[in-house]
C-alpha cells in the first residue's frame, strides 16, 4: 500500500516555500519520510486526482453498490505545515486502525500561525472555501462518470472532516457553490461531514439562518462537542460578542434532522493529556490520535450503524454521548452474508 499523504495546498509559495496567504491550487503528494511539504512535493492534478482514487478504491459494496471513500480534512486557524501533515497522517492512521479502508486527504488553506491572525484567518478562509468544494466535487464527479459508453462507474463516497475554523470553511464553501451554476445545477452530494471543536456560531446552523445550501448536499452532519473546550471561548471574546460555538455547546434545538450532536464532555474529562496523542492545545485539539473517536468516526463514514445505535456512544433521551467502552460488533463483517431461503 502507497504511504504518501495527499494534500491540496491553496497557499501562494515564495522562495519555493508555502507561505500562509491564498495562492493557486496544488496537489502535493507527501512521502512516509517527510516531516513537512513545500511545492516540491506538487504533482500534476490529473495523476494526483489518479492516486488519490486508485488509494481510495475498495472493494464494491453489494447493497449500496459504493466502492471507495475518501475523507477530506480541513484545519483550522493557527495551523502550520508540520502541523497540518501530522494531523492528516494521524486522522489516516487511526481511522485505519479502527478498520476504515478509505483515505484521507488533506485540505491546506493558509492561516498564520499566530491568534493576532485570527480574523484574518477568517478572511483567507472565505476566499479560498470554494476550492474545497470545487476540489472534493470534481474528484467525486470523475469517480461516478463514466469515460466512454459501457465503461463501469467507479462509484466513491467524499466526506469531509473540520476542525475549528475548517468548519467555517465548510460552511462557507456550500453557500458559495450555491452562486457559480455548474454546482448549483449538478446533482452532487458530499456524503458524512463532521465538525470537531466546531467554531461556528449555534445560531448559524439552525432552519432558518442560512445554512440550509450544506444541508441540501449532504447526508448528515455530525459535530463532536466538548464543553471543556477553552479554546472557543475564546474564541467569543474576540468578537466582543457572547455567540456560543457548536463545538463547545452543541447543536441549537431547531436543526435539520440530518444533524446530530455526540457530546464528549464526560469522556473528555476521564483523559490525562500526558497520556494522550494529540498536536495542538488539548482542550481544543483532543480528538485527533483519540483511538475512542477515532472508531466513532470510523462508524460514522461507513454508514452501515444507525447514529443512535453507534456502540460508541449513550443515547439518553434525545442525546448521544462518547463512551470509552464502545467496540466494534464482533460479526459486523458478516452481515452482508446471504444464504439460500431456508438454510
Amino acid at each position: 500500500m502507497n504511504d504518501d499523504t495527499f494534500i491540496i495546498c491553496t497557499r501562494t509559495s515564495k522562495n519555493d516555500k508555502f507561505v500562509s496567504e491564498p495562492g493557486i491550487t496544488q496537489y502535493l503528494a507527501v512521502s512516509e519520510q517527510d516531516k513537512s511539504y513545500s511545492p516540491a512535493n506538487s504533482i500534476t492534478r490529473a495523476k494526483w486526482r489518479k492516486r488519490v482514487m486508485d488509494a481510495a478504491d475498495g472493494k464494491e459494496d453489494s447493497i449500496t453498490g459504493m466502492r471507495g471513500d475518501v475523507l477530506v480534512f480541513i484545519h483550522g486557524y493557527n495551523n502550520d505545515i508540520p502541523t497540518v501533515l501530522w494531523r492528516t497522517r494521524t486522522l489516516q492512521r487511526t481511522l485505519r486502525e479502527q478498520g476504515w479502508k478509505g483515505v484521507v486527504v488533506g485540505f491546506d488553506w493558509p492561516s498564520a500561525n499566530s491568534t493576532l491572525n485570527y480574523l484574518e484567518d477568517r478572511s483567507d478562509a472565505s476566499a479560498v472555501s470554494l476550492e474545497l468544494v470545487r476540489e472534493s466535487l470534481d474528484l467525486l464527479v470523475e469517480a461516478q462518470t463514466p469515460k466512454r459508453a459501457g465503461t463501469p462507474v467507479c462509484k466513491l463516497n467524499v466526506h469531509l472532516i473540520a476542525h475549528s475554523t475548517g468548519a467555517y470553511v465548510i460552511m462557507e464553501a456550500f453557500a458559495q457553490a450555491m452562486h457559480h451554476g455548474n454546482y448549483f445545477k449538478s446533482d452532487w452530494r458530499i456524503g458524512q461531514v463532521a465538525f470537531i471543536g466546531g467554531d461556528v456560531s449555534t445560531d448559524s446552523l439552525t432552519k432558518h439562518n442560512g445554512s440550509h445550501p450544506m444541508f441540501d448536499r449532504i447526508m448528515r452532519l455530525t459535530n463532536y462537542s466538548n464543553g471543556c473546550d477553552k479554546v472557543l471561548a475564546v474564541s467569543n471574546a474576540k468578537r466582543l460578542g457572547i455567540a456560543p460555538r457548536v463545538g463547545r455547546v452543541g447543536l441549537p434545538p431547531e436543526v435539520y434532522r440530518k444533524a446530530v450532536n455526540v457530546d464528549c464532555t464526560e469522556y473528555f474529562q476521564t483523559k490525562d493529556p500526558e497520556k494522550s496523542l494529540f498536536c495542538g492545545t488539548f482542550n481544543h485539539s483532543w480528538h485527533i490520535g483519540d483511538p475512542v473517536f477515532a472508531l466513532d468516526l470510523a462508524l460514522t463514514l461507513e454508514g452501515e450503524i444507525d447514529r443512535g445505535h453507534i456502540p460508541t456512544r449513550i443515547q439518553s433521551g434525545n442525546l448521544l454521548s462518547l463512551r470509552a467502552d464502545g467496540a466494534r460488533p464482533t460479526f459486523q463483517s458478516k452481515w452482508d452474508t446471504s444464504a439460500p431461503e431456508g438454510k
